[in-house]
């Protein structure tokens, strides 16, 4: 899992986790503000450090195993550091047989990471998905916002090359 770059200094800790306890005084300290701490705590720091979920069960009177349980069943939550462009795969029936592998394998091969895995200068995180819900531009892939469909692996060096700046 992530560490914080805080160091060992209690000052740079404190510092690193200012912008957590701005988001906690909104809340009243209770169970039920657990999701929407946990969703502005990752909105602040791009993922959810080991630092930020301790400070949080903390603040929340949760047991760490509690937090790590809702960390860990909700897909939105992420423990490790994500990129800044997330590109999505669809992996759905119509990407599938229309050439979705190839696109993900070449996606692969041009980043060199595989699914679920995000490039060392964090420009990338590449993830397959079962469904972007544009089956007539198959095979699609989505970077951030943008979808890119009707693809075929020789147009995914150029597609990258516009998020690399």
């Amino acid at each position: 899992m992530g560490q914080c770059q805080c160091g060992n200094s209690t000052e740079s800790k404190e510092k690193y986790l200012a912008p957590l306890k701005t988001i906690l005084e909104g809340y009243e300290g209770k169970q039920k503000d657990l999701i929407p701490v946990l969703q502005k705590a990752q909105d602040e720091y791009g993922y959810l450090p080991e630092e930020v979920i301790k400070e949080i069960a903390n603040r929340l009177n949760l047991s760490l195993s509690q937090v790590y349980g809702v960390v860990t069943f909700y897909s939105q939550f992420h423990l490790e550091p994500r990129g800044e462009n997330i590109i999505r795969v669809c992996m759905g029936t119509a990407c599938h047989v229309r050439g979705g592998g190839q696109v993900l394998n070449k996606i692969k091969e041009e980043l060199g990471v595989d699914d679920g895995e995000t490039t060392e200068d964090l420009k990338f995180t590449l993830e397959s998905v079962a469904c972007i819900g544009a089956c007539g531009l198959a095979p699609v892939i989505m970077i951030n916002d943008d979808t890119h469909g009707r693809l075929t692996p020789d147009k995914i060096p150029a597609i990258l090359e516009k998020y690399k700046a």
